[in-house]
């Protein structure tokens, strides 16, 4: 076992050494322009977004493994800042980075990569990511991910969780993964 735990931690090292290689102003560009293929593969998917107060874009996760596996990726937190006169557009800022980092254990063989974009629906789902600096899937909070026909309007979704999850790559949205025991650490930029 202890065999095992060393080569997930090398393995996650090695995939985390090459994601921090990217600067902050190379980081910002890639989500604002994962924030525009959401807009454009997603069906009011900008209207949605609209409607959060924050999500998280995390542009490349990288994802791989053969027996031992593990995903790597850094993003941004936007969070809502109120329009200064009634009737305008929402606007949100990037506030603050992010890591996600999972390992596991078990039959698996290839890679992937993949956009990640955590949408928190009410102020205190917010509140609670970022008042912790290692947050959890499933022990700090749970995410349900979205998976949605590619007709559907998200913005007409009314979703019953507090924090949802979508991730997508050159074909739209994805479906089938998971979250649980994926960790999300604040990283300075």
């Amino acid at each position: 076992m202890k065999k095992i735990l060393l080569l997930v931690t090398l393995f996650v090292t090695l995939l985390s050494q090459y994601a921090l290689a990217e600067s902050k102003s190379v980081l910002d560009m890639q989500i604002r322009d994962t924030i525009r293929q959401f807009d454009a593969k997603v069906p009011g998917g900008a209207a949605f977004l609209d409607r959060t107060a924050g999500y998280l874009v995390i542009p490349s996760i990288y994802k791989a493994g053969f027996v031992v596996g593990g995903a790597y990726g850094e993003g941004g937190l936007l969070i809502k800042e109120q329009p200064s006169q009634a009737g305008q557009k929402p606007q949100f800022r990037i506030a603050e980075y992010y890591s996600i980092l999972s390992a596991s254990v078990g039959w698996q063989i290839g890679a992937q990569k993949y956009s990640l974009i955590i949408a928190f629906l009410t102020p205190g789902a917010l509140e609670s990511f970022r008042r912790s600096n290692k947050w959890k899937v499933g022990v700090d909070g749970s995410v349900a991910f979205v998976d949605i026909g590619a007709n559907v309007d998200l913005s007409t979704i009314d979703f019953k969780k507090s924090i949802v999850a979508f991730a997508f790559g050159n074909k739209g949205l994805m479906a089938g993964l998971s979250l649980d025991g994926s960790v999300f650490t604040r990283i300075q930029k």
